[in-house]
């Protein structure tokens, strides 16, 4: 089992806030959609999350590439 330390994980929340900010708030918008796509999967239901809920689905979509790239300015 994989353990991360705590100091290490207040350093990670400390530099990336506001993208755990943006991706808890995002699935918080999706939360009852989310619960009916789980319960009863129809490709209407994903369509009707994409079409209402885009600023939260480009958020989700797009959250790896800002990790990597914080990742990156770091290393350098």
């Amino acid at each position: 089992m994989f353990i991360i330390p705590v100091d290490r994980l207040f350093v990670y929340i400390k530099y990336n806030w506001l993208q755990t900010l943006l991706i808890i708030l995002s699935i918080y918008d999706l939360r009852i959609e989310l619960r009916i796509l789980i319960d009863f999967f129809t490709f209407s239901t994903l369509f009707y999350i994409i079409s209402e809920h885009p600023l939260a689905i480009t958020i989700l979509i797009s959250s790896p590439i800002l990790f990597n790239s914080k990742k990156q300015i770091w290393k350098k």
